[in-house]
């Protein structure tokens, strides 16, 4: 079995990419592990809970555990299903800021700057915000297979969010997608008439459809290297190993815990831990696993005085009335993810761009479904985006149905426990606001008796969860930089005709949510295995607040 281009991984990237290698007239066979995204589960909004927790989709990583949390071990869910995570995820859609991609062009990306962004992140929207932000729409692009939407905002909460960060000084963005992300605003998401639009939606199931892109249900074992040169890759399927060879060329999009796994397992890495799990060295690279990044975030939740919360609902009888409603008619509570209003500000002066993420959602709950013992309530997720904390993928055998270890290394630079202590104390002003005074009874946590700091860092080392935004293990710099993985235009470096497009490549975590990016890799990724002129950049400044040297708002 053979194509023209063989790609690891039906995610993010991985979907975008097939799309258009496909549409270019390229034969392509997308090996994925997971199954079907068939199922009120994946497809149904308001059901996003469920997915990341079920084996069936998830692989079920856990980190290491983490020497400055206590020892906890965190949860690193990954899809394992077409669409990838965007199939389990939850549906935030966040491109990132500009100063994000012109950082990474600075890190030796070259050709990834936000003016070369930018066309490919419009390339790939179909923006429905028009309504709410006309004055951003050159920045947003509407013929492209993503759907891009925002929710009602039907629950006076989310009204009151955005009216609090406007009290506290915030400014309102019309849309932190486009010109300005900083501010208080609507959050958007990948939704559309009610369902889930994922990777798979957007991109993989019209690549079927095409006749010259082909899905493999297998699990990929290795990269096949001869003389230098991917030409195929090793997988299993049941108890058969077999090659799937690759005419042009081999692209890993397994996500940035299985991507360096493959590498590694393929003969390329760090050549010492190569050597300690008897793997001979195709390529010294001691960048692979390595730069591992990630967005930490708290969940600050309050007591509701009155009963407008989702909590009505977070029982049996609810959750079946909800899902029935969506099943027969595609609306009400279960087409929304519930994540509807949303900020990003600056810590403090002389920040030049946000560095502090908030998603609100009006009921206390948790990822894995469990409520706030106090009833109705409401919450901000909320964390900083840039930490200087690294992490590692390695190998923890050479077994290829082995997981990876998995360690972040969270918390290991001082700085985030300064900048969570600063996200705690920013959000109880916010919260603090006349905006809530209708709603709010107390404070559930961190809790009132909890000011110093010593005490919020207890509570920070105790309650801090993953935002789920892994990246960065195969890092895109220059080819003659020791630490890249890849070159500016995602080839390996030292392998000819093998390539990775997915988070891995990120030379630093981006502002927010990952799958936005994570697509707009593949699109750009695509252009480069087609030896296409990159889209013309843009010439849309983003909007930088001119105060930033000497006010936090």
């Amino acid at each position: 079995m053979n194509a023209d281009f063989v790609i690891v991984g039906a995610g993010s990237a991985g979907c975008a990419m097939a799309y258009r290698l496909g549409q270019a007239g390229a034969s392509v066979i997308v090996i994925e592990h997971g199954g079907s995204d068939a199922g009120p589960f994946i497809q149904m909004p308001g059901a996003l809970s469920y997915p990341m927790n079920m084996a069936t989709y998830d692989w079920g990583f856990q980190t290491e555990p983490e020497p400055h949390l206590g020892g906890r071990r965190l949860a690193t869910p990954r899809g394992k299903v077409i669409g990838g995570s965007s199939s389990i995820n939850g549906m935030v859609y966040v491109r990132g800021h500009a100063r994000d991609f012109d950082t990474w062009a600075d890190l030796g990306a070259q050709g990834w700057s936000y003016a070369d962004v930018l066309p490919y992140f419009k390339r790939m929207e179909n923006w429905h915000g028009q309504d709410d932000a006309a004055t951003d729409a050159a920045f947003r692009g509407q013929d492209g297979p993503l759907h891009v939407t925002r929710g009602p905002r039907s629950n006076p909460l989310f009204d009151a969010f955005i009216a609090a960060g406007r009290q506290a000084g915030y400014p309102v963005t019309p849309d932190y997608n486009g010109q300005s992300q900083e501010g208080f605003g609507a959050m958007e998401a990948t939704i559309w008439k009610g369902r889930r639009w994922s990777a798979a939606n957007a991109y993989l199931k019209p690549a079927l459809k095409q006749g010259n892109v082909q899905v493999i249900r297998a699990l990929a074992r290795r990269v096949v290297i001869g003389s230098g040169r991917a030409v195929g890759v090793e997988v299993q399927r049941g108890g058969e190993i077999r090659v799937i060879r690759a005419g042009r060329e081999v692209v890993l999009a397994a996500s940035s815990i299985n991507t360096p796994k493959l590498l590694m397992l393929s003969g390329i890495g760090n050549a010492a831990h190569l050597a300690d799990h008897g793997i001979p060295v195709i390529a010294d690279r001691p960048g692979v696993g390595a730069n591992l990044q990630d967005h930490l975030e708290l969940y600050l939740q309050f007591a509701a005085s009155q009963p407008i919360t989702l909590y009505k609902h977070w029982n049996l009888w609810g959750k079946a009335t909800i899902g029935a409603q969506w099943l027969f008619t595609g609306r009400g509570l279960g087409a929304s993810n519930q994540f509807e209003a949303c900020a990003f500000i600056r810590s403090k002066a002389g920040v030049e761009y946000p560095d502090i993420q908030y998603h609100f959602l009006p009921i206390a709950v948790r990822y894995d479904g469990k409520a706030a013992a106090q009833g109705h309530g409401f919450q901000a997720h909320t964390g900083p985006m840039r930490s200087r904390s690294r992490g590692a993928v390695t190998l923890r055998s050479s077994d290829p149905a082995a997981p990876p270890r998995i360690l972040f290394n969270y918390m290991s630079h001082p700085d985030d426990w300064t900048d969570f202590r600063r996200c705690i104390r920013l959000t109880r002003e916010i919260f603090g606001q006349d905006a809530f005074k209708p709603y709010l009874k107390s404070e559930i946590q961190p809790g009132t008796g909890l000011q110093t700091d010593d005490q919020l860092d207890g509570f920070i080392r105790d309650h801090v969860e993953s935002a789920y935004h892994p990246c960065g293990t195969a890092r895109m710099g220059r080819a003659d930089d020791r630490h890249a993985v890849v070159d500016p235009e995602c080839r390996v470096i030292g392998v000819d005709g093998l390539r990775v497009a997915d988070s891995s490549i990120f030379p630093q975590v981006t502002n927010g949510n990952l799958n936005a990016p994570s697509i707009m890799v593949g699109e750009k990724a695509a252009d480069h295995l087609l030896g296409r002129t990159p889209l013309p950049r843009s010439n849309l400044p983003p909007a930088i607040n001119p105060a930033w040297r000497t006010a936090q708002r």
